[in-house]
């Protein structure tokens, strides 16, 4: 049966295509957001998809301030972040749409620090958190700080940056102070805001998330603990392939419940972490608030439904206790992960638990269009690029998939 109140999701993607999905099953009426309207996800049932003219500033708040307008007179829908820049936009904004939505965010200040590595650093070493040396560098003349870091490190953007981006990657292993210093210095020139940390040794499969709805008053409605498979690429990227990890859940759901609620944040909640393979302990990695992860649909899938959670907060009403599934369910970028896989030299499935079911992140029997979409997008660019090959010219504009 349809419920009354409906959810606004913003920003497609696997991310935004797994909360609307999340939200479905459970018969809430989705509105999913995005600037593009062509994207795969945009094509599922899951969700009335609705193209805006931007993900963040000022023109999201235009648009959602419409959509209310047009759609929503009087029902405050509860809103669904899925993206940093959405979630800066709507904490610096929330007076003006907390009268159109539902949505709980920490403070300003919080936000914007737990946005930022160095911040983020600085308050969990506040907090004791178990968190690796970091050092912060801004201009040339911070450089001889990280020669005091032990080696390797992992240097990546103090918050996301649109130039760096386009000219880098996510992140980079660096093997000594040396080539660290040269690589910050070809960022330097693009952005001023970088972050050296001491590496913490292991394989993916040593990362574990911890993912959370925190109510509005700071008590814990559900929580989700995972591990990843593989990231792609391997060791800086993003999640590939990832599963439930029941066996430290306790451990990881108290931990990351303490820092949050001392922070005093509400609302959607994570903490991604990495055992030490010298140590065998937990160290923090980075926290998300105010949006759902990238892999957010992993706990559906494994029985804890935290978009449904956030949904039933928001409006007051009891958040169902959660059956987790008997077989444990892998939830996967296939494409992601295949190339992880053989940039690793492993089989696909090395890694999967015995017994589980894999679930791709776009394809669904019951939810097919984004899956197809996508592989006809792939084809039609594979079609014009040979065709352009073959007159001697170069791929058409808009071929990449």
């Amino acid at each position: 049966m349809a419920v009354d109140v409906p959810a606004v999701v913003v920003g497609a993607g696997v991310n935004g295509l797994g909360v609307a999905r999340s939200l479905a099953v459970e018969g809430v009426r989705v509105w999913l957001l995005d600037s593009e309207a062509n994207r795969p996800e945009m094509h599922t049932r899951a969700a009335n998809a609705v193209t805006v003219r931007a993900l963040h500033g000022e023109a999201l708040v235009e648009e959602l301030v419409r959509l209310a307008a047009a759609q929503f007179a009087g029902m405050r829908p509860v809103l669904l972040l899925t993206q940093e820049e959405s979630v800066k936009t709507v904490s610096h904004h929330r007076e003006r749409l907390s009268a159109l939505y539902r949505f709980s965010l920490p403070t300003v200040d919080m936000v914007d620090i737990l946005q930022h590595k160095e911040g983020f650093q600085r308050l969990a070493e506040k907090l004791g958190g178990p968190i690796p040396p970091l050092v912060h560098v801004r201009m040339l003349a911070d450089l001889p700080a990280i020669e005091k870091l032990r080696y390797p490190v992992v240097i990546k953007p103090g918050e996301r940056n649109i130039e760096y981006g386009r000219i880098f990657k996510k992140a980079y292993r660096v093997e000594s102070a040396s080539a660290g210093m040269d690589l910050i210095r070809r960022i330097l020139m693009v952005m001023t805001d970088v972050v050296v940390q001491e590496w913490i040794e292991g394989p993916d499969a040593n990362i574990y998330f911890c993912l959370q709805y925190l109510d509005g008053q700071g008590q814990l409605a559900a929580s989700f603990t995972g591990r990843k498979i593989r990231s792609w690429p391997p060791q800086v990227g993003g999640t590939a392939s990832c599963v439930v990890a029941p066996e430290v859940h306790d451990e990881l759901s108290a931990m990351t419940a303490r820092f949050f609620q001392a922070a005093g944040v509400i609302g959607m909640a994570s903490m991604e972490y990495k055992r030490d393979a010298r140590s065998g302990e937990f160290r923090m990695v980075e926290p998300t608030v105010g949006r759902t992860d990238y892999q957010e649909e992993v706990a559906t899938l494994n029985g804890i439904n935290l978009p449904y959670a956030a949904w039933c907060c928001e409006l007051g009403r009891p958040f169902p206790a959660p059956v987790m599934r008997e077989r444990p369910v892998v939830w996967r970028v296939r494409s992601e992960d295949l190339q992880s896989a053989v940039a690793q030299g492993q089989p696909l499935k090395q890694g999967y638990p015995r017994g589980g079911y894999v679930a791709d992140a776009l394809w669904r029997w019951d939810d097919p269009m984004p899956f197809v979409v996508q592989r006809l997008r792939r084809v039609v660019g594979s079609l014009r690029s040979r065709t352009s090959k073959m007159m001697g010219g170069s791929p058409a504009a808009g071929s990449k998939s």
